[in-house]
């Protein structure tokens, strides 16, 4: 065990904090982020509108004529549903400041060069934007666009290819003008990108993103492998000192949230949920309890740890963990580093995923309904807000009784080992 943690310092650590530390990664978190508020307000919105309880939806619509039914649905749609517009100006400020350069310019110019490689729709009542790439379909443009425009415009800030003004000039003013030629070349080649893609086979960026990274995609985001792969190391961070969520999360964030809007789409329309694997799917049944789905370590520690320091952590670790919030059992047993935990850390969200998966798949578990159900909500009512049935609370009662059983002779050992030393 001694050689397997100094391999672990050794090699695997200095890789995750390098990983940690890429700019790219922490303004896609920082970028997706920023759209977190819209989309948790927007699913309120959607949780009332589509109360999984007889008649509520057709009370609602037989209000003012069905009008309030409608104006919740437009709520929906201009909060969750324009998330890859946020994430564009949300990444592109981020990547920007990284570099220590004027973030807010970068994302004006990110949304604009986003807008150009958005096609258009011209119809008899005019023109305008699709409403679909506003939204979950939109991240990845908004992924690549932001980045290479926050890069592009930093190369040009830091070089002093500006328009300079006078000092007496207010700051605002000055950087406007700044922005002026990393900006042209920004748009410029934005146009030159979108004008040859319309030329091709390819009907815009956006599918053209899609078809390109379809393989890729499909594993992570449609397939239990993908999944597996995602909690194993996201907890195999985690178990190093590193907070996995960051890491993976910035990789596979936008692709299980774009899953989730999906789904989203597809239940407001009445249509069958074509999504397992979504934000939900991981935060309210692979992680119960945090990372490394720790909720069944918490439950053992109560009802069996006979140390003093367990009985010190009992209280400590139990409440905050009931929201999900991990970091008193991770540092205070600890948990991070200690190869007598490994085993469970590791293997524990796996377990959950395939229970999950498994049973999503086969029916017996309700797909989650695109409710954005913050990852801090209890186990219970998560399970049944994000799957809008009682499935998910049942579930999750059963995943939870696995995780303790996983835990449980691990634990005793843990335990064992520290009275012994007390």
């Amino acid at each position: 065990m001694k050689k397997i943690e100094q391999w672990m310092e050794r090699f695997l650590l200095p890789i995750a904090v390098r990983v940690g530390n890429i700019k790219g990664l922490i303004a896609i978190r920082d970028g997706i982020a920023l759209a977190m508020p819209l989309i948790i307000i927007g699913s309120v919105f959607l949780i009332i509108s589509s109360f999984p309880i007889s008649g509520w939806i057709e009370g609602l619509g037989k209000l003012a004529d069905g009008r309030l039914l409608q104006m919740m649905n437009h709520v929906v749609n201009s909060s969750f549903g324009i998330m890859g517009l946020i994430a564009a100006f949300g990444i592109g400020r981020g990547m920007a400041n990284q570099y220590q350069v004027d973030g807010t310019s970068a994302g004006v110019l990110a949304v604009s060069a986003w807008l150009i490689l958005t096609p258009n729709i011209l119809s008899e009542e005019g023109q305008g934007i699709p409403v679909t790439y506003l939204g979950s379909r939109g991240i990845f443009i908004a992924i690549v666009v932001g980045l290479i425009t926050a890069w592009i415009f930093q190369w040009f800030i830091r070089r002093n290819i500006v328009i300079k003004m006078p000092e007496s000039v207010p700051p605002a003013v000055s950087r406007s003008f700044a922005a002026l030629i990393p900006g042209t070349v920004i748009l410029l080649l934005a146009f030159l990108l979108a004008f040859i893609i319309d030329l091709s086979a390819f009907e815009n960026a956006h599918m053209l993103l899609a078809t390109s990274l379809a393989g890729p995609l499909g594993f992570i985001g449609g397939t239990l492998a993908g999944a597996m792969l995602t909690v194993f190391l996201n907890s195999l961070f985690w178990f190093m000192g590193i907070h996995g969520g960051n890491i993976v999360g910035s990789v596979t964030g936008p692709i299980f949230l774009a899953n989730t809007d999906a789904n989203r789409l597809a239940f407001q329309s009445g249509q069958e949920l074509p999504q397992i694997l979504t934000s939900q799917f991981f935060d309210m049944f692979a992680y119960i309890g945090g990372g490394g789905a720790v909720l069944g370590l918490v439950i053992a520690l109560l009802f069996f740890g006979k140390s003093a320091q367990s009985k010190a952590l009992k209280p400590i670790a139990s409440v905050p963990n009931l929201f999900n919030i991990s970091e008193p059992v991770m540092f205070g047993l600890p948990v991070m580093l200690n190869m007598n935990l490994l085993i469970p850390f590791l293997l524990t969200p796996v377990i959950n995923v395939v229970i999950a998966y498994t049973a999503t798949n086969a029916g017996l578990l309700h797909k989650t309904i695109g409710v954005a159900v913050p990852w801090t909500t209890p186990p219970l009512i998560s399970g049944f807000l994000a799957t809008g049935h009682i499935s998910g609370v049942i579930w999750q009662l059963i995943i939870i009784g696995v995780d303790i059983l996983c835990y449980l002779p691990f634990f005793l050992l843990v335990d064992k080992a520290q009275r012994d030393v007390e």
